[in-house]
């Protein structure tokens, strides 16, 4: 079991997909990699549920790893991560505070 100071693979994984940003580099990607084999070979239920936490179309992500049977699931995982980030980055530009110019909150 973890002790207090040790941080568990997924909560890991999930601080470094919040990292990702505009122009992700390829030590994000490799390191989410590599937690997701983690997590696939040790612990796949929380990654499931990891993927639910960060949003991942189930639907999506099922219909693209069986297009991509019989490579490593990690990458595509990682990617379809990375690509869910960044949406949200464009989606929290679009509606953000920028857009709200008083600092007021509108309904």
């Amino acid at each position: 079991m973890n002790s207090e100071n040790q941080i568990s693979i997924p909560d890991k994984l999930f601080a470094l997909a919040n990292t990702v940003d505009e122009v992700p580099d390829d030590n994000i990607r490799y390191q989410l990699i590599n937690l997701i084999n983690e997590l696939i070979k040790n612990d796949f239920a929380s990654l499931v549920q990891l993927l639910y936490r960060i949003d991942i179309d189930e639907k999506k992500l099922k219909k693209l790893l069986q297009e991509k049977a019989g490579t490593d699931a990690a990458p595509v995982i990682a990617d379809i991560i990375i690509k869910r980030q960044l949406q949200k980055m464009s989606t929290r530009k679009q509606f953000g505070k920028e857009n709200n110019a008083s600092g007021k909150e509108e309904w």
